[in-house]
């Protein structure tokens, strides 16, 4: 049993109790952001907003550059997702759910190649483009910019860039050494899923109600 334990949180020895505390506190609240989203609900930004201020903060001093810029951006990002969800389209509807345009196919893909160009010229920079690591980090940075781009547009393809991010996130922060990072990422698959799914079912009852 003590094999098992040391295997998933030996690392966590060297850590100091505070950092672990606030590890817990910005999963728990990372939990209830994709929840909230899951449901549909403009609760996901606030949340969602603790957790990764918390990330930012947790990341700079783990020295993770890639990780830090990609919780620094969904503050950013929830900022405007907020005030996009909140936006009427009428006197009593809010922003809907909708799938994206051709030109948003397009902004997303230009997302993804510049995010990679820039995580790549910060690792280079900082001289931490140093093992395979470095790749899969740049590659679930531009995921994830596009992922939380399109959530904050609700747009229902957001689903699909969480569900590829979280499944590489996984196995990727075991190997950095954060384990409850890694289960909340394993978490996020789950209700990524059903998330998808639920929006799904939302977008065809608008068309239908339409």
């Amino acid at each position: 049993m003590n094999h098992i334990f040391d295997f998933f949180f030996g690392q966590y020895a060297t850590y100091n109790t505070v950092d672990v505390v606030l590890e817990i506190i910005a999963v728990i609240f990372g939990f209830l952001s994709v929840w909230y989203s899951k449901q549909n609900k403009i609760l996901v930004f606030p949340t969602g907003m603790i957790s990764t201020l918390i990330f930012v903060y947790l990341l700079l001093k783990w020295e993770l550059l890639g990780d830090m810029m990609i919780n620094a951006y969904y503050f950013i990002m929830s900022v405007y997702g907020w005030c996009f969800w909140a936006k009427k389209v009428d006197q009593t509807h809010v922003t809907p759910i909708s799938t994206t345009t051709i030109k948003e196919k397009q902004a997303s893909v230009a997302i993804f190649i510049a995010t990679l160009i820039f995580v790549f010229t910060v690792y280079k920079t900082f001289d931490k483009w140093t093992s395979w690591v470095a790749y899969v980090d740049a590659l679930t940075t531009a995921i994830f910019f596009v992922g939380m781009w399109l959530m904050a547009k609700r747009k229902i393809e957001n689903w699909i860039f969480w569900i590829i991010g979280d499944i590489i996130s996984v196995p990727l922060y075991f190997y950095k050494g954060f384990t409850f990072t890694s289960f909340q990422y394993l978490g996020f698959t789950v209700i990524a899923i059903y998330g998808y799914l639920a929006w799904k079912k939302l977008l065809n009852n608008n068309k239908v109600t339409v």
